[in-house]
C-alpha cells in the first residue's frame, strides 16, 4: 500500500522534486492503465519517465538477501 503524497498534491509540483517511491509509484500505476489514459494522462505519464530517466533510472544501489535492487514505492 502506497503512503504518501497523492497526485493532487504533487500535480502542483515540478517532477524533480518528487521524491523515488512517488515517481516509482505513479510510473507503475499509470502503466497499468496507459490504455484508458486521454492526452493529458498519458503527457503527465510521459513526463514521469523523463524524470526517472532524468535521474539515472530508479533502482537500489546495491542488494542483499532481504532487499532487490528495485525502488520500493510501498
Amino acid at each position: 500500500m502506497y503512503i504518501g503524497r497523492d497526485m493532487t498534491e504533487l500535480s502542483m509540483m515540478a517532477k524533480t522534486e518528487w521524491r523515488d517511491n512517488e515517481l516509482a509509484y505513479f510510473h507503475h500505476s499509470l502503466q497499468q492503465i496507459m490504455p484508458y489514459l486521454n492526452t493529458e494522462g498519458q503527457g503527465i505519464h510521459r513526463q514521469i519517465i523523463e524524470e526517472i530517466e532524468n535521474r539515472g533510472g530508479l533502482h537500489r544501489n546495491e542488494d542483499d538477501y532481504t532487499h532487490s535492487t528495485n525502488v520500493i514505492y510501498d
